[in-house]
This record gives C-alpha cells, structure tokens and sequence, in this order.
C-alpha cells in the first residue's frame, strides 16, 4: 500500500485515529455498561491523547517489528492479501498489550497487574475483530482514494 515514508505516515495516522476512537468508544461503552450517543463524545477526550501515542509506537517501533514477525510465518510469494491480513493481527498482538498498559495507568482508577490484564483480555478480542473487518478495510479505502494511482494508457 504506501509506497514512501510520507505516504507511510498517512496510512499510520489515519489508521491510528480510527484503531483508536473505535477502541477508546469500545471501553467507554464498558465503562458506562452501555453504548449512547454521549459514549462517542466521550471518546473524543480520550482521543488526542492516545492517538498520537498509537501513531508515534507503530510508525517507529510496532510496524517494524510487526513486519518481521509476520515474514517469519509468511512468504513474499504468499498473496499479498494474506500478508496484509498477518502483518495487521501482528500489529493487533503487539499493538493491543501495549495501548492496554498505558490505557490503564492514564484512565483506570487501579493501576494494578490486574486490571492491566483485564484491560488486555477484554480488548485484544474487539481489537482484532475491529481491524480485520472494519478499521483496517475502511482505511486501505481511504488511503486508495487519497493516493489514487495514475493508469497507463496502453496504445
């Protein structure tokens, strides 16, 4: 999909805003016991402050590592779709443990082992499920009409 770093940027940020306010509206929705219309303006204070995180952790550290953890069970020969969906659950497993721990020590009341556990255990499931059929499509979407490719005209 990106082709440069800058296009590689975008793809991050727009994933990471759109990863994150589904996940931030997720916990809220815990937190309340129930999904309102005030739980999606609730999650917009949460998002300024997590979105940035998200993007800083997978453009520098997360994608990398993510990549190589996928091409130890993937080849490059594999379908590219296939390779798209394992590099996106590795982020998903590396991302997740992570956006839970700081999720925990900046938003819970108890910043214990536990909690922080519960926390993971509770949105690594939404997580995956967020990115495989909803986040991770509408963004591949949006980065394609952003970043149109010209066609060659064949003579």
């Amino acid at each position: 999909m990106p082709k440069n770093k800058v296009q590689d940027a975008v793809f991050t940020a727009i994933m990471a805003i759109i990863m994150v306010y589904g996940m931030i509206v997720y916990n809220v929705a815990l937190n309340t016991g129930g999904v309102t219309s005030e739980t999606f303006l609730l999650a917009l204070h949460e998002l300024p402050i997590m979105a940035p995180i998200a993007f800083i952790l997978e453009f520098f550290v997360v994608g990398k590592l993510a990549k190589r953890l996928a091409f130890s069970f993937m080849k490059p020969t594999d379908r590219p779709q296939f390779i798209t969906y394992a590099v996106s659950i590795c982020i998903c497993c590396i991302m997740c443990p992570i956006m839970s721990l700081i999720a925990t020590m900046l938003f819970k009341d108890t910043h214990t082992f536990g909690t922080f556990i519960q926390t993971w255990g509770m949105n690594f499931p939404c997580a995956v499920l967020w990115q495989m059929f909803y986040c991770g499509p509408l963004v591949r979407l949006i980065f394609r009409l952003i970043f149109r490719e010209k066609k060659s005209k064949q003579a």
